[in-house]
C-alpha cells in the first residue's frame, strides 16, 4: 500500500532540506540572518539521506526535491544527486530548489549526476529591489542561473517570487513578462508567515486573485486545466501563444491542503508532515540507532498518519511553527 494519511491522502512528494544556512537574506525568510548553524554530527548525511529516501521511494514517493536553507551549500551535492537518481525508475522526478548559487558553473554536472528539473527563486527584475528583498546584489547571477539550467536542460525551468505588498507587488507585471520574453514557468507564492522574524503581516498578503488579475490585463491569460489535482498552483499560458507559463500558488487565499501528497524532511533528519506543523517527528535517531527497516518503515508510517488536515493560518489560534522556512525546506 502507498504511504498515505488518516484522511486518505496519498503521499507522493517528499521534499529534503539538504542544510540549514543560506547565503542569502531574503526579508520574509532570514531577515537577521543565519540561525544556529547545525552542528556536523546533527545534519544528516548523504548515506544516510539516500538510505531514507529509498525507504521513501519503496513506499510509493514519486518524487524528490531537494531544498534548504541554500541546497548548493552542500558540498558535493552532485554526489547525492547521483545515488538519488539511481532510484529511477520508481522515482520518477528529482528536483532541485536553489537560489542559483553555483548553478551558472554547475549547472550541468548537475544534470549528467541525474537531477531532472530545477527552480530558481528570482523575487524581482530590478537590481535595486533585489538587493532590498534578498539582502544581496545577486540578480545578475540568478539570471546566469536560470540561463544555465535552460541550456543544460534542467527543464522545465521554474522561477519562484514571493510577493509581498509594498515590496515587489509592483514588479508582477514585469515578472510574468520575463517569463514570456525566456520561455520558463513563472511561480507566484502568496506571502506567508514562515520567516525567522515572525514579523508576518496579513495585510501584506497580495492574493493570488489579484496577482492573476494584475498579469491578466496586461498579458491576457487561459487556464490550462480546471482540475490541479495535488499540484499547488494554478497553471495558465499566454493567450497569444506566447512561451512561458504562470503558476499562482496561494495558500493563504485559496488553501489546497485538502490534496496535499507531500511530507517533509529537515536537514537534521525531523520528519514534518506539514509546512506549518509544530510538531516534528525525530527520523535521524531512529535511523542511528541501528532500527531495522521494518522498524523505520513503521515509523514513517506512523509519523505519516499524524499529518494535519490543514495549515490553519487562517484561523484564530494559529501559531506560526518555532522552525522557519531556513530549517524546514521549502
Amino acid at each position: 500500500m502507498p504511504l498515505s494519511d488518516s484522511y486518505n491522502r496519498t503521499i507522493r512528494d517528499l521534499r529534503i532540506s539538504l542544510t540549514d544556512r543560506c547565503n542569502f537574506r531574503c526579508f520574509y525568510c532570514l531577515p537577521d540572518g543565519e540561525p544556529p548553524l547545525a552542528r556536523k554530527e546533527t545534519i544528516l548525511s548523504f548515506e544516510e539521506i539516500v538510505y531514507i529516501s529509498e525507504i521513501f521511494v519503496s513506499l510509493g514517493i514519486e518524487k524528490i526535491r531537494l531544498t534548504g536553507g541554500e541546497p548548493m551549500l552542500r558540498r558535493e551535492i552532485e554526489v547525492l544527486i547521483e545515488s538519488l537518481a539511481a532510484l529511477k525508475p520508481a522515482l520518477n522526478d528529482l528536483a532541485l530548489t536553489t537560489n542559483g548559487f553555483k548553478i551558472a558553473e554547475k549547472a550541468n554536472d548537475l544534470k549528467r549526476a541525474g537531477l531532472d528539473r530545477i527552480t530558481i527563486s528570482l523575487d524581482s527584475v530590478d537590481h535595486e529591489n533585489f538587493r532590498d528583498i534578498t539582502g544581496v546584489g545577486a540578480l545578475d547571477d540568478v539570471l546566469e542561473a536560470i540561463e544555465a539550467a535552460k541550456k543544460a536542460g534542467l527543464t522545465p525551468v521554474k522561477a519562484n517570487a514571493v510577493i509581498v505588498r509594498g515590496r515587489n507587488d509592483q514588479e508582477v507585471v514585469d515578472l510574468a513578462r520575463f517569463a514570456r520574453e525566456n520561455d520558463i514557468q513563472m511561480r507566484f507564492i502568496e506571502y506567508m508567515p514562515l520567516g525567522s522574524g515572525h514579523e508576518w503581516d496579513r495585510d501584506l498578503v497580495v492574493s493570488g486573485r489579484e496577482i492573476r488579475e494584475a498579469i491578466n490585463e496586461a498579458f491576457p491569460l487561459k487556464l490550462k486545466s480546471s482540475n490541479r489535482g495535488t499540484e499547488t498552483a494554478w497553471k495558465y499560458e499566454f493567450a497569444d501563444g506566447a512561451g512561458g507559463e504562470i503558476g499562482i500558488i496561494a495558500p493563504v487565499t485559496e488553501m489546497f491542503c485538502g490534496a496535499c501528497s507531500r511530507i517533509r524532511l529537515t536537514a537534521d533528519g525531523q520528519i514534518r508532515t506539514c509546512l506549518f506543523s509544530t510538531t516534528e517527528h525525530n527520523l535521524r535517531d531512529i535511523v542511528r540507532s541501528g532500527a531495522s527497516r521494518s522498524e523505520i518503515v513503521e515509523f514513517i508510517e506512523e509519523a505519516t498518519l499524524k499529518k494535519e488536515t490543514s495549515h490553519h493560518i487562517n484561523e484564530p489560534g494559529f501559531v506560526q511553527p518555532a522552525r522557519t522556512m531556513s530549517f524546514i525546506g521549502g
